[in-house]
């Protein structure tokens, strides 16, 4: 990404925004809304059958969105120190069903990055370091180190769902 946004500004990290959040949560905060801009630059635009396409056999634009959603919950679920719950854990199942509609795709991913907004600001800066588990097995991390994979696992997705996104816009013409 070019340090220029879709909209002529920077992007979020370069803005000076979100001064009065401590140094981790504010560069979180700026993926997140990173993603979200990306969202309506790229995939806001889409059809029903554009952000279900699957060129080359790779996930879907769909698979991308409801994924980067359901993940941040569940992430800040155990660095909240909480189990997932049945809701939860359909959600991790539904993530690559085809016959999505786009409007609702996107409002699944545009509500899951506000809500996933208010609860990183919602954590502690004293608990970075507290230890929680992670997964069934209940892996070692700290909350800190939850915070930074909400961010650069965000991003990774939203990486490929703008690329995917692309490759379908190419089609189109094609």
């Amino acid at each position: 990404m070019s340090e220029a946004g879709s909209s002529g500004l920077p992007e979020p990290w370069l803005r000076g925004t979100l001064t009065e959040v401590d140094a981790v949560r504010r560069q979180v905060l700026h993926a997140l809304e990173l993603a979200g801009e990306d969202v309506e630059r790229w995939c806001a635009g889409l059809s029903d059958a554009e952000i279900n396409a699957r060129p080359f056999g790779v996930a879907s634009v769909a698979f991308h969105l409801r994924h980067i959603a359901g993940s941040l919950d569940r992430l800040l679920t155990y660095a909240e120190d909480g189990a997932l719950s049945v809701a939860q854990m359909d959600t991790l199942q539904s993530e690559m069903d085809e016959g999505a509609s786009a409007e609702i795709v996107l409002a699944v991913v545009r509500a899951g990055l506000v809500g996933a907004r208010r609860r990183v600001m919602m954590i502690s800066t004293g608990s970075y370091e507290q230890a929680c588990g992670v997964g069934r097995a209940r892996l070692q991390s700290t909350v800190g180190g939850l915070l930074v994979h909400c961010a650069e696992h965000t991003q990774r997705h939203i990486g490929q769902a703008i690329t995917t996104a692309k490759v379908v816009m190419a089609m189109r013409t094609a």
